[in-house]
């Protein structure tokens, strides 16, 4: 099997190679379902490299496969996904993105870079370690339905099937040179919803020949926070967050027809996931039908919990800390945000880890999904080594 030094020798010798990938991708992000340009780039560095690979899965997706020896031994995965965000950049670096309005604001372009190092690692190491390592490329990460699940049903974990999956994620308030990860439910699902409270609009003056639905709104609103303090277990974690709210029309003295709503449920209960629906739904169109007005309520159903499997996350950990020292590893608490990596999760065993990207010193603290978001160049070394040498040490597992 290829040593730590000589993966860590490898990652340091491709590191500028890496650093240029990460870069003529930041310079050009496509949005999700958008990543033609992406996966072009991405294939032919697959074919200078020499390995095996199919596009057009589940729309812009990728998929490669690297055989060691024995190649049927044990199969496994590693994914990275490539969409960008709608975000203009306001970073002033020679690699700032040319497309105006996209930037790869959530780290995407690390994840591609460091998949693609670390498939050449893995391709040139190939006579030293046994087993199939397929490698996923995974477009529209940002955008319901999830390009995960998209690959899925185009057969990305089949044919052949890996046992178990590899994934990770910039992290800016962990420094460059850790990780940090969890076992158990790590992310939350992800609800998108959507509200109409139709009233009837006229004078404000004149509230009497009125059905506000400002009020009624409100009213929604405040009962809906009760579904968490009130509906939910406690020790387990939930969240409703509406970001949006706005009316047809409407002034100081005008009460207007409708008002609109956008907003987010998160937990990491499936049972209490499926019962909150209904209820949100109820006690919405019971508030506005009591008070003479109306309400359309549609959810659209994200991306399940991320489940990290803990046999999977616990050979990570301690393949990580042989890696990078136990004071590199850490404990990551559990994040309400969401990620299609758990489509994965929901068919075999996997474990999705942070990378740590920030630096303090150099002024690299800005959060993913900001105008200023950048990375600690460092870390692709890190990322690209470990990648390798946790896909090895997962096949010899």
């Amino acid at each position: 099997m290829a040593s730590i030094e000589k993966i860590k020798t490898a990652a340091k010798q491709i590191h500028k190679e890496v650093i240029q990938f990460r870069r003529h991708l930041h310079q050009h992000p496509e949005l999700s379902f958008e990543e033609k340009e992406t996966a072009a780039y991405i294939s032919q560095q697959l074919r200078e490299m020499e390995i095996p690979h199919k596009t057009g899965v589940g729309g812009h997706g990728i998929t490669g496969l690297i055989k060691g020896k024995n190649p049927d031994k044990k199969i496994i995965a590693r994914r990275a996904d490539i969409d960008a965000l709608p975000i203009q950049e306001a970073n002033q670096v020679s690699y700032k993105s040319k497309n105006d309005g996209v930037m790869h604001a959530c780290g995407h372009d690390v994840h591609t870079a460091s998949l693609l190092g670390a498939a050449r690692i893995l391709y040139e190491t190939r006579d030293e370690w046994e087993g199939t390592i397929k490698l996923i490329f995974q477009p529209a990460e940002e955008r319901l339905p999830g390009g995960a699940s998209l690959m899925i049903k185009a057969g990305a974990l089949g044919n052949p099937a890996p046992v178990s999956i590899l994934g990770q994620h910039v992290h800016p308030p962990l420094a460059a040179g850790k990780i940090a990860l969890r076992s158990g439910y790590s992310m939350a699902s992800a609800d998108e919803i959507y509200v109409t409270v139709e009233g009837k609009g006229g004078h404000a003056a004149i509230p009497q020949d009125c059905i506000d639905p400002i009020l009624i709104t409100a009213q929604i609103l405040t009962a809906l926070q009760q579904l968490v303090s009130r509906h939910a277990n406690p020790v387990i974690p939930a969240v409703l967050s509406f970001g949006f709210i706005q009316s047809d029309g409407g002034a100081t003295n005008v009460i207007p027809n409708r008002v609109f709503l956008k907003g987010t449920f998160r937990t990491m209960d499936e049972h209490f996931r499926a019962i909150a629906h209904t209820k949100m739904q109820n006690m919405a169109r019971g508030i506005a039908e009591s008070m003479g007005g109306k309400c359309t309520f549609r959810i659209e159903k994200g991306y399940p919990a991320l489940f990290n499997d803990a046999k999977v996350t616990a050979r990570t950990r301690a393949h990580a800390i042989e890696y990078l020292g136990q004071e590199n590893v850490e404990e990551i608490p559990v994040r309400m945000t969401a990620e299609d990596f758990a489509w994965y999760t929901q068919e075999i065993p996997g474990c999705f880890y942070r990378l740590g990207t920030g630096n303090v010193e150099k002024g690299i603290t800005s959060p993913i999904h900001t105008d200023t978001f950048d990375i600690d160049e460092t870390a692709l070394e890190v990322s690209v080594g470990l990648m390798s040498w946790l896909a090895i040490k997962e096949l010899e597992s």
